[in-house]
Protein backbone atom coordinates (compact mmCIF):
# COMPACT_ATOMS: atom_id res chain seq x y z
CA UNK A 1 0.00 0.00 0.00
CA UNK A 2 2.48 2.59 0.90
CA UNK A 3 4.33 1.52 -2.68
CA UNK A 4 1.03 2.33 -4.28
CA UNK A 5 0.97 5.69 -2.08
CA UNK A 6 4.51 6.47 -2.79
CA UNK A 7 4.10 5.52 -6.74
CA UNK A 8 0.74 7.88 -6.66
CA UNK A 9 2.78 10.98 -5.02
CA UNK A 10 5.30 10.54 -8.08
CA UNK A 11 2.80 10.44 -10.40
CA UNK A 12 1.08 14.16 -9.01
CA UNK A 13 4.75 15.53 -8.48
CA UNK A 14 5.20 15.09 -11.73
CA UNK A 15 1.74 16.37 -12.99
CA UNK A 16 1.95 19.18 -10.61
CA UNK A 17 5.75 19.95 -12.09
CA UNK A 18 4.44 19.58 -15.79
CA UNK A 19 1.46 22.20 -14.70
CA UNK A 20 3.96 24.32 -13.34
CA UNK A 21 6.70 24.30 -16.51
CA UNK A 22 2.82 24.87 -19.29
CA UNK A 23 1.76 28.06 -17.09
CA UNK A 24 5.64 29.24 -16.65
CA UNK A 25 5.72 28.97 -20.43
CA UNK A 26 2.26 30.60 -21.11
CA UNK A 27 3.64 33.16 -19.44
CA UNK A 28 6.08 34.44 -22.24
CA UNK A 29 4.28 37.66 -23.17
CA UNK A 30 6.05 39.27 -25.67
CA UNK A 31 4.68 42.90 -25.52
CA UNK A 32 4.85 45.58 -28.62
CA UNK A 33 3.33 48.72 -29.53
CA UNK A 34 3.88 51.23 -32.50
CA UNK A 35 2.68 51.11 -36.26
CA UNK A 36 -1.22 51.36 -37.33
CA UNK A 37 -0.15 50.42 -40.92
CA UNK A 38 0.70 47.06 -40.64
CA UNK A 39 -1.76 46.22 -37.51
CA UNK A 40 -4.10 43.95 -39.90
CA UNK A 41 -1.47 41.84 -40.82
CA UNK A 42 0.12 41.62 -37.37
CA UNK A 43 -3.00 40.68 -35.84
CA UNK A 44 -3.16 37.71 -38.35
CA UNK A 45 0.47 36.73 -37.75
CA UNK A 46 0.03 36.54 -34.00
CA UNK A 47 -3.14 34.78 -34.17
CA UNK A 48 -1.89 31.99 -36.71
CA UNK A 49 1.54 31.73 -34.56
CA UNK A 50 -0.43 31.13 -31.43
CA UNK A 51 -1.31 27.92 -32.82
CA UNK A 52 2.11 27.11 -33.34
CA UNK A 53 3.30 27.98 -30.21
CA UNK A 54 0.78 28.36 -27.36
CA UNK A 55 3.59 28.80 -25.14
CA UNK A 56 4.08 32.74 -26.32
CA UNK A 57 1.80 35.22 -26.49
CA UNK A 58 1.73 38.67 -28.40
CA UNK A 59 0.68 41.73 -27.25
CA UNK A 60 0.83 44.65 -30.09
CA UNK A 61 -0.74 47.73 -29.28
CA UNK A 62 -1.36 49.97 -32.40
CA UNK A 63 -0.67 53.48 -31.37
CA UNK A 64 1.16 54.82 -34.65
CA UNK A 65 4.79 54.74 -35.59
CA UNK A 66 6.00 57.57 -33.66
CA UNK A 67 4.68 56.33 -30.15
CA UNK A 68 6.37 52.69 -31.20
CA UNK A 69 9.89 54.70 -31.34
CA UNK A 70 9.15 56.66 -28.46
CA UNK A 71 8.62 52.76 -26.21
CA UNK A 72 11.26 50.85 -27.94
CA UNK A 73 13.77 53.43 -26.60
CA UNK A 74 12.55 53.84 -23.64
CA UNK A 75 12.80 50.23 -23.32
CA UNK A 76 8.82 49.77 -22.34
CA UNK A 77 8.38 46.82 -24.70
CA UNK A 78 10.14 44.21 -26.13
CA UNK A 79 9.87 45.44 -29.90
CA UNK A 80 8.53 48.62 -31.53
CA UNK A 81 6.85 48.84 -35.00
CA UNK A 82 7.25 51.65 -37.90
CA UNK A 83 6.95 52.30 -40.95
CA UNK A 84 9.25 54.90 -40.93
CA UNK A 85 13.07 54.54 -40.75
CA UNK A 86 14.95 55.69 -37.88
CA UNK A 87 17.04 58.57 -38.15
CA UNK A 88 20.96 58.53 -37.34
CA UNK A 89 19.77 60.52 -34.41
CA UNK A 90 16.76 58.48 -33.13
CA UNK A 91 19.56 55.18 -33.16
CA UNK A 92 22.02 57.05 -31.17
CA UNK A 93 19.18 57.97 -28.59
CA UNK A 94 18.39 54.76 -27.96
CA UNK A 95 20.24 52.69 -24.84
CA UNK A 96 21.25 49.46 -27.43
CA UNK A 97 21.80 48.31 -30.97
CA UNK A 98 18.40 48.64 -32.41
CA UNK A 99 18.17 47.15 -35.82
CA UNK A 100 15.06 47.70 -38.79
CA UNK A 101 13.67 43.92 -38.99
CA UNK A 102 11.81 44.73 -42.54
CA UNK A 103 8.34 42.55 -42.45
CA UNK A 104 6.60 43.60 -45.52
CA UNK A 105 5.81 46.23 -47.78
CA UNK A 106 2.37 48.88 -47.97
CA UNK A 107 0.89 51.46 -50.17
CA UNK A 108 -0.08 54.82 -49.07
CA UNK A 109 -3.20 55.26 -51.04
CA UNK A 110 -5.09 58.64 -50.97
CA UNK A 111 -9.05 57.79 -50.37
CA UNK A 112 -11.95 60.12 -50.84
CA UNK A 113 -15.96 60.54 -49.95
CA UNK A 114 -17.14 62.61 -53.14
CA UNK A 115 -20.86 63.29 -53.70
CA UNK A 116 -21.68 61.56 -56.77
CA UNK A 117 -18.44 60.02 -57.35
CA UNK A 118 -18.32 56.14 -56.18
CA UNK A 119 -14.44 55.38 -57.81
CA UNK A 120 -12.49 56.31 -60.59
CA UNK A 121 -10.82 59.58 -58.91
CA UNK A 122 -7.27 60.48 -60.83
CA UNK A 123 -4.91 63.18 -59.43
CA UNK A 124 -1.82 64.24 -60.49
CA UNK A 125 0.88 64.22 -57.22
CA UNK A 126 1.53 67.83 -57.61
CA UNK A 127 -1.95 68.56 -57.25
CA UNK A 128 -2.46 65.84 -54.29
CA UNK A 129 -0.11 68.29 -52.66
CA UNK A 130 -1.81 71.42 -53.85
CA UNK A 131 -4.91 70.28 -52.14
CA UNK A 132 -3.03 69.15 -48.54
CA UNK A 133 -1.59 72.96 -48.80
CA UNK A 134 -5.03 74.75 -48.83
CA UNK A 135 -4.62 75.58 -52.67
CA UNK A 136 -6.79 73.76 -54.00
CA UNK A 137 -10.31 74.46 -52.45
CA UNK A 138 -12.86 73.01 -54.55
CA UNK A 139 -13.74 69.49 -56.56
CA UNK A 140 -14.29 71.18 -59.67
CA UNK A 141 -11.48 72.96 -59.91
CA UNK A 142 -9.92 72.75 -63.44
CA UNK A 143 -6.65 71.29 -62.47
CA UNK A 144 -8.46 68.33 -60.95
CA UNK A 145 -11.45 68.52 -63.62
CA UNK A 146 -9.00 67.91 -66.73
CA UNK A 147 -7.83 64.84 -65.38
CA UNK A 148 -10.90 63.57 -64.79
CA UNK A 149 -13.52 64.02 -67.92
CA UNK A 150 -16.29 61.26 -67.27
CA UNK A 151 -16.88 62.50 -63.53
CA UNK A 152 -19.37 64.69 -62.18
CA UNK A 153 -17.15 66.82 -59.49
CA UNK A 154 -19.21 68.56 -57.50
CA UNK A 155 -18.93 72.82 -56.82
CA UNK A 156 -18.04 71.58 -53.14
CA UNK A 157 -14.94 72.34 -50.74
CA UNK A 158 -12.39 69.63 -50.61
CA UNK A 159 -12.08 68.96 -46.59
CA UNK A 160 -8.63 67.64 -45.81
CA UNK A 161 -7.88 64.64 -43.20
CA UNK A 162 -4.54 63.37 -41.98
CA UNK A 163 -3.21 61.95 -39.21
CA UNK A 164 -3.11 63.98 -35.52
CA UNK A 165 -0.62 61.30 -33.91
CA UNK A 166 2.74 60.44 -34.98
CA UNK A 167 2.81 58.54 -37.68
CA UNK A 168 4.75 56.09 -40.07
CA UNK A 169 2.11 56.41 -42.90
CA UNK A 170 2.10 60.37 -42.52
CA UNK A 171 6.31 59.96 -42.84
CA UNK A 172 5.85 58.16 -46.03
CA UNK A 173 2.61 60.28 -47.30
CA UNK A 174 5.14 63.46 -46.57
CA UNK A 175 8.09 61.98 -48.03
CA UNK A 176 6.30 61.73 -50.99
CA UNK A 177 4.69 65.09 -50.94
CA UNK A 178 8.23 66.86 -50.33
CA UNK A 179 9.14 64.63 -53.59
CA UNK A 180 6.76 65.88 -55.88
CA UNK A 181 5.95 69.58 -54.53
CA UNK A 182 9.15 72.00 -53.79
CA UNK A 183 6.76 74.28 -51.98
CA UNK A 184 5.32 71.61 -49.23
CA UNK A 185 8.79 70.81 -48.79
CA UNK A 186 10.03 74.23 -47.84
CA UNK A 187 6.73 74.79 -46.34
CA UNK A 188 5.71 71.29 -44.19
CA UNK A 189 8.45 68.71 -44.70
CA UNK A 190 8.46 65.41 -44.24
CA UNK A 191 8.41 63.27 -40.79
CA UNK A 192 5.63 61.58 -38.34
CA UNK A 193 4.73 64.73 -37.25
CA UNK A 194 4.02 67.88 -39.33
CA UNK A 195 2.00 71.38 -39.33
CA UNK A 196 -0.54 70.24 -41.24
CA UNK A 197 -1.63 73.90 -43.36
CA UNK A 198 -5.31 72.80 -42.91
CA UNK A 199 -7.80 69.58 -42.13
CA UNK A 200 -9.15 67.48 -39.73
CA UNK A 201 -7.35 65.23 -37.85
CA UNK A 202 -7.72 61.50 -36.99
CA UNK A 203 -6.06 59.13 -34.74
CA UNK A 204 -4.71 56.28 -36.66
CA UNK A 205 -5.26 54.83 -40.02
CA UNK A 206 -8.28 53.94 -38.08
CA UNK A 207 -9.22 57.44 -37.27
CA UNK A 208 -8.28 58.60 -40.85
CA UNK A 209 -10.36 56.08 -42.38
CA UNK A 210 -13.74 56.54 -40.49
CA UNK A 211 -13.28 60.40 -40.49
CA UNK A 212 -13.66 60.03 -44.24
CA UNK A 213 -16.15 57.48 -44.47
CA UNK A 214 -18.82 59.81 -42.36
CA UNK A 215 -17.37 62.89 -43.97
CA UNK A 216 -18.91 64.09 -47.24
CA UNK A 217 -16.17 65.45 -50.13
CA UNK A 218 -14.05 64.96 -48.01
CA UNK A 219 -9.98 63.46 -48.79
CA UNK A 220 -7.31 61.86 -46.59
CA UNK A 221 -4.34 59.21 -46.83
CA UNK A 222 -4.62 55.41 -45.41
CA UNK A 223 -2.78 52.51 -45.94
CA UNK A 224 -4.47 49.82 -48.48
CA UNK A 225 -5.73 47.20 -46.27
CA UNK A 226 -7.92 50.39 -44.61
CA UNK A 227 -9.72 51.93 -47.66
CA UNK A 228 -10.56 48.34 -48.58
CA UNK A 229 -12.01 47.32 -45.15
CA UNK A 230 -13.73 50.38 -44.94
CA UNK A 231 -15.25 49.96 -48.35
CA UNK A 232 -13.08 53.80 -49.89
CA UNK A 233 -12.58 54.14 -53.01
CA UNK A 234 -8.60 55.07 -53.91
CA UNK A 235 -7.36 57.50 -56.29
CA UNK A 236 -5.58 56.37 -59.23
CA UNK A 237 -2.23 58.36 -59.38
CA UNK A 238 0.29 59.50 -61.98
CA UNK A 239 4.07 58.30 -61.10
CA UNK A 240 7.19 59.07 -62.22
CA UNK A 241 7.20 57.68 -65.39
CA UNK A 242 4.30 59.94 -66.29
CA UNK A 243 1.77 56.78 -66.14
CA UNK A 244 -1.93 56.72 -64.03
CA UNK A 245 -1.29 53.79 -61.77
CA UNK A 246 -3.40 52.35 -59.29
CA UNK A 247 -2.42 50.93 -55.61
CA UNK A 248 -2.39 46.87 -55.56
CA UNK A 249 0.27 44.30 -54.27
CA UNK A 250 1.98 44.46 -57.79
CA UNK A 251 2.34 48.38 -58.23
CA UNK A 252 3.79 48.08 -54.59
CA UNK A 253 6.62 45.31 -55.66
CA UNK A 254 6.69 47.11 -58.64
CA UNK A 255 7.79 50.65 -56.81
CA UNK A 256 10.19 48.30 -54.85
CA UNK A 257 11.95 46.38 -58.13
CA UNK A 258 14.66 48.89 -58.38
CA UNK A 259 15.17 50.26 -54.99
CA UNK A 260 16.12 46.71 -53.64
CA UNK A 261 18.86 45.97 -55.87
CA UNK A 262 21.01 48.49 -53.80
CA UNK A 263 19.74 48.03 -50.44
CA UNK A 264 21.52 48.82 -47.82
CA UNK A 265 22.63 46.98 -45.02
CA UNK A 266 20.28 48.29 -42.45
CA UNK A 267 17.18 48.25 -44.92
CA UNK A 268 16.81 52.34 -44.38
CA UNK A 269 15.19 53.42 -47.69
CA UNK A 270 12.95 55.18 -49.54
CA UNK A 271 10.16 53.23 -51.80
CA UNK A 272 8.28 56.79 -52.78
CA UNK A 273 8.58 57.88 -55.94
CA UNK A 274 10.48 55.36 -58.02
CA UNK A 275 10.90 55.01 -61.66
CA UNK A 276 9.43 52.24 -63.38
CA UNK A 277 6.19 51.78 -65.64
CA UNK A 278 4.07 50.29 -63.23
CA UNK A 279 5.95 51.77 -59.85
CA UNK A 280 3.04 53.30 -57.34
CA UNK A 281 4.11 56.39 -56.11
CA UNK A 282 3.51 56.21 -52.72
CA UNK A 283 4.83 52.52 -51.08
CA UNK A 284 7.21 52.40 -48.29
CA UNK A 285 8.55 49.09 -46.27
CA UNK A 286 6.97 48.55 -42.54
CA UNK A 287 10.03 47.26 -39.75
CA UNK A 288 9.76 45.67 -36.24
CA UNK A 289 12.00 47.35 -34.27
CA UNK A 290 14.81 44.82 -32.19
CA UNK A 291 17.25 45.50 -29.84
CA UNK A 292 20.33 43.15 -30.96
CA UNK A 293 21.14 42.98 -27.09
CA UNK A 294 18.12 40.92 -25.84
CA UNK A 295 17.76 41.69 -22.49
CA UNK A 296 15.73 38.77 -21.29
CA UNK A 297 17.02 35.33 -22.85
CA UNK A 298 13.94 33.62 -22.76
CA UNK A 299 11.63 36.63 -24.73
CA UNK A 300 14.65 37.33 -26.90
CA UNK A 301 14.43 33.46 -27.95
CA UNK A 302 10.99 33.96 -28.41
CA UNK A 303 10.93 36.67 -30.32
CA UNK A 304 13.83 35.33 -33.01
CA UNK A 305 11.91 32.12 -33.11
CA UNK A 306 8.85 34.30 -34.43
CA UNK A 307 10.75 36.41 -36.53
CA UNK A 308 11.63 33.44 -38.86
CA UNK A 309 8.18 32.07 -38.85
CA UNK A 310 7.17 35.43 -40.00
CA UNK A 311 9.76 35.39 -42.76
CA UNK A 312 9.57 31.42 -43.78
CA UNK A 313 5.83 31.09 -43.09
CA UNK A 314 4.45 34.86 -42.46
CA UNK A 315 4.80 35.89 -46.22
CA UNK A 316 2.22 34.05 -47.75
CA UNK A 317 -0.41 35.99 -45.17
CA UNK A 318 0.33 39.17 -46.50
CA UNK A 319 -1.04 39.49 -50.22
CA UNK A 320 -4.31 38.51 -48.98
CA UNK A 321 -4.77 41.38 -46.21
CA UNK A 322 -3.28 43.43 -49.13
CA UNK A 323 0.23 44.30 -47.90
CA UNK A 324 3.29 43.07 -50.57
CA UNK A 325 5.45 40.40 -49.29
CA UNK A 326 9.21 40.98 -49.54
CA UNK A 327 11.40 40.45 -52.15
CA UNK A 328 13.82 37.51 -52.45
CA UNK A 329 16.69 38.83 -52.01
CA UNK A 330 15.73 41.51 -49.13
CA UNK A 331 14.43 38.05 -47.44
CA UNK A 332 18.06 36.39 -47.35
CA UNK A 333 19.68 39.93 -45.97
CA UNK A 334 16.96 39.94 -43.50
CA UNK A 335 17.64 35.96 -42.31
CA UNK A 336 21.36 36.94 -41.83
CA UNK A 337 20.19 40.05 -39.49
CA UNK A 338 18.50 38.20 -37.64
CA UNK A 339 21.07 35.63 -36.24
CA UNK A 340 22.58 38.62 -35.60
CA UNK A 341 20.07 39.05 -32.85
CA UNK A 342 21.81 37.57 -28.90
Amino acid sequence: MLKALRKSLAILATLAVTAAAGQASAATLINGAGATFPYPLYSKWFSEYAKIDPSVKFNYQSIGSGGGIKQITAQTVDFGASDKPLSDAELKAAPGKLLHIPTVMGAVVVTYNISGVSKGLKLKPEDVADIFLGKITKWNDPRIADDNPGLRLPNAPIIVVHRSDGSGTTSIFTDFLSGVSSEWNGKVGKGTSVKWPIGLGGKGNEGVAGQIKTTANSIGYVELAYAFENKLPTATLRNKSGNWVEPSIQSTSAAAAGAVKNMPADYRISLVNQPGKNAYPIAGFTYLLVYQQQKDAVKGKKLVEFLNWSLKNGQKLAAPLLYAPLPENVKKMVEKTIRTIK
